[in-house]
């Protein structure tokens, strides 16, 4: 009876030896399911984040500065609707590319989704595209074009900004508009001929550089009589414009007849000037649609502008990046040419034809 006991008793301690590994299997397992989870969930966590860098070329440049605040609302209005976290990291270059270069580096230390850049110098962004290939981070350019060579360095580079021919014949046919309906409110002194100056941005700047010839083009192919008294580069500038225009209605009184501008802040700065001089009757036109130029152009200051949808704008380069960031397919509203491109539509806006005294 003790041996059937002691057997029975040797039989169960087999059978807890043989229990040991399944038990020691199965919490394997749920360790490893618990793991899984847990990756699923960080997984899940950072789709739910989205880090952006964005460098602007110079923080204090007006046109720039609108496309800022939209690109901010634009963040927090996608926050509301999707539930997805979106951080901007924006910096200014101050108008340094190596500054700028430096900022992108430390977006892609700091781990960057996606990089947004308005580029200092357009023709040297290839240590900014040559960083970013490297840690697979994509980048949107906006504003300044980088050449095109550049951009077709790499399938995850993309550009937002507005066709700048379109912008410089939408211009030029304001005033050739204006002089079909009434011819006496562009040339002025009613010589036959409307004496213009020019003022343009910066030489290396491909906006620059179409506006000023396409828009001059559009008024000789709209049969506008014109001439050209004098031009020069103000940079974008405000005060580099008014300084030009000081100089310029001393040097030929009584002569200016119409201010092409590449853009509302150098137009401003020839309102400036004018109204210093007690010159009230040349006619001055613009280009951005910027918010101290929209309020020029209801004051009557401004003849006109050409404006972009800076809603548009702003927002295609968020969903872009979001875009771009989650790797999902761009909406459809925000189609891209040549899977890169993004034209922002832009309309004309005139004021009140304005009487001579």
């Amino acid at each position: 009876m003790k041996r059937a006991r002691k057997g029975q008793g040797s039989a169960g301690g087999k059978g807890k030896a043989i229990c040991m590994p399944i038990v020691i299997l199965l919490s394997c397992i749920l360790t490893c399911m618990v793991l899984t989870s847990c990756q699923g969930v960080r997984k899940e966590e950072e789709k739910i984040s989205i880090r952006i860098g964005i460098s602007l070329y110079r923080g204090d440049d007006t046109f720039i500065n609108n496309i800022r605040g939209i690109i901010e609302e634009k963040a927090k209005e996608y926050e509301r609707e999707t539930g997805i976290k979106v951080t901007l990291d924006i910096q200014d270059a101050k108008g340094s590319q190596n500054t700028q270069n430096n900022q992108v580096e430390r977006f892609i230390s700091l781990g960057c989704d996606v990089l947004c850049i308005n580029p200092v110098d357009r023709m040297d962004t290839s240590l900014i595209i040559d960083r970013a290939m490297t840690a697979g981070v994509p980048v949107v350019f906006f504003n300044r074009q980088p050449v095109e060579e550049d951009m077709n360095r790499w399938d995850k580079l993309y550009y937002i900004g507005v066709d700048a021919k379109e912008t410089a014949i939408l211009q030029g046919r304001m005033v050739v508009d204006l002089y079909r309906k009434e011819p006496e409110a562009v040339d002025l002194n009613g010589d036959g001929v409307v004496s213009y100056v020019m003022l343009e941005g910066e030489t290396s700047h491909q906006d620059s550089l179409i506006r000023t010839e396409w828009s001059v083009q559009t008024l000789k192919d709209g049969n506008v009589p014109i001439e050209k008294i004098t031009g020069g580069i103000a940079n974008w500038e405000r005060s580099q414009a008014s300084a030009l225009m000081e100089q310029w209605l001393a040097e030929y009184p009584d002569t200016i007849e119409l201010v092409i501008s590449n853009n509302d802040d150098m137009a401003l700065g020839a309102i400036d000037a004018l109204e210093r001089a007690e010159v009230m009757d040349v006619n001055v036109i613009g280009i951005d649609g910027t918010t101290p130029g929209l309020e020029a152009l209801e004051s009557g200051k401004l003849l006109g502008t050409v404006s972009a949808n800076k809603e548009l704008y702003g927002s295609a380069i968020v969903r872009l990046a979001v875009s771009c960031a989650l790797q999902e397919e761009l909406p459809q509203e925000y189609s891209l040419t040549d899977g890169t491109y993004f034209w922002t539509p832009q309309e004309i806006l005139i004021t009140e034809i304005k009487e001579n005294p």
